[in-house]
């Protein structure tokens, strides 16, 4: 019997030293851990798993954009009823609405643009070998709302890629002071050296494209595919999903290219003028362009490959489209969708049928338009705006999060602070997240 006890003493004793040398061990592993700064070549690093865990951890703290105020930006994506609800009663307390950032905040943040950097909480190293190895060209066309400018830079901003901002140039001189001296804190963003006082619909607004195309096009960074915004667009992907869309198009253009209607026609085949803030059709009546393709209809949006950008100043059937277009109204909604339908053009498609394509097809962008709403299962495209309507368009409430975040689509359209800011909060928080981990909110 005192034997018995003996050996199970003994037994005991080696179990607990046992114990304790895992527990040394495991220490000594997490000391090693915490001793090591954390550096960039942790953030890229594939080989040590927990260890790039464990230094994002570390950094994810000071870069996170948190949705403000009581509202759960986990629970509006999965479509939560109750948060969708705690939203409305939020937007209707006119103690809850935030007063919008002015150009005077960001003309004196921008005095320290480290501090700047840091405090607007801006990721300024690549957040993987992948993303650094495969730069984007950005063309920004803005004309107001210095900080839907700024929160639409920091989503999509990483070092590797280079931005154009065009800043309309009837904008007041305070907003462009502003853009300037954001764009001054950062190595790889510009404002165009060109400016143009641009019109709703008329080709002045192409311009504004081809002014940053001809900048960019000058650039040292190797950009790979050049993608275009506007002021009311946001991202509904991260800079790394960005990059292996683009990758899965293996050097084609992405954009909105269909058969026009009989309606549409006459946007080209009438001279048009511009009065004041307005372009009017006039009576004279213009011939079909002198191109070797039928003219195809789209939206203001591309994705497009660098080589297609310099064969728009060299292709001659090009040039002949740009010419013919800068009289028509909203020449931007046939120039892009006639452009990757031409022989020869780069990342082009044939101009047969088979080849349209229409924009929830294409990757450019998402966008609701009013009249296609409805029941999907009844055959709509896509359910019923959230927020409100402008020009036709949705402008997305955070009820449309989670229908959106479903689609292939890089950027959507239209946002608007003043009219839903959750919308805008909560992609910033689920896009920052899955930037840094891969993983939804």
């Amino acid at each position: 019997m005192a034997f018995h006890m003996k050996r199970i003493l003994h037994q005991h004793h080696i179990w607990h030293w046992m114990g304790f040398g895992f527990l040394l061990v495991f220490a000594i592993v997490v000391l090693k851990f915490i001793s090591q700064e954390c550096d960039l070549d942790d953030l890229l690093s594939e080989a040590d798993n927990s260890r790039q865990r464990y230094c994002r951890d570390q950094w994810y703290p000071s870069l996170s954009l948190s949705s403000r105020g009581p509202v759960s930006c986990s629970k509006i994506i999965r479509g939560d009823q109750e948060a969708m609800e705690q939203i409305l009663l939020e937007r209707l307390a006119v103690k809850n609405k935030k007063l919008p950032l002015t150009e005077n905040n960001y003309l004196n943040w921008t005095k320290d643009c480290n501090l700047y950097r840091r405090t607007r909480r801006f990721i300024t190293f690549s957040l993987s070998k992948e993303e650094k190895d495969f730069p984007i060209a950005y063309s920004m066309v803005i004309h107001e709302n210095i900080e839907m400018f700024e929160r639409l830079l920091r989503a999509i901003y990483t070092p590797q890629n280079i931005y154009c901002v065009h800043v309309d140039g009837k904008s007041p001189e305070v907003f462009k002071e502003a853009v300037r001296a954001i764009a001054s804190c950062f190595d790889n963003v510009f404002v165009a050296s060109k400016l143009e006082k641009v019109v709703y619909a008329s080709w002045l607004r192409v311009q504004a494209d081809l002014n940053c195309m001809e900048d960019l096009l000058k650039s040292k960074v190797p950009w790979k595919y050049l993608l275009n915004t506007c002021g009311t667009d946001f991202p509904i992907k991260t800079n790394a999903e960005i990059v292996r869309a683009l990758k899965v198009l293996n050097g084609k253009n992405s954009l909105e290219s269909e058969k026009p209607t009989e309606f549409k026609k006459h946007r080209w085949l009438f001279q048009h003028k511009i009065n004041g803030s307005k372009v009017l059709r006039t009576n004279i009546k213009k011939d079909p362009p002198s191109i070797s393709v039928p003219v195809f209809v789209g939206n203001a949006y591309f994705v497009v490959i660098r080589d297609f950008v310099k064969s728009i100043f060299e292709n001659q059937d090009a040039q002949k489209l740009l010419q013919y277009g800068n009289d028509t109204y909203s020449p931007d909604e046939f120039l892009w969708a006639t452009l990757n339908r031409m022989p020869g053009i780069p990342g082009s498609v044939p101009y047969h049928g088979k080849y349209d394509t229409t924009d929830m097809n294409a990757i450019a962008r998402l966008v609701k338009w009013a009249d296609l709403e409805g029941v999907i299962s009844r055959g709509a495209p896509y359910p019923p705006c959230t927020g409100t309507h402008r020009h036709l368009v949705c402008v997305y409430g955070a009820g449309d999060l989670q229908w959106m975040l479903n689609h292939h689509q890089l950027f959507a359209n239209k946002f608007d602070p003043s009219m839903d800011d959750y919308a805008i909060q909560c992609l910033e928080e689920y896009l920052r997240r899955k930037a840094f981990y891969g993983e939804d909110l």
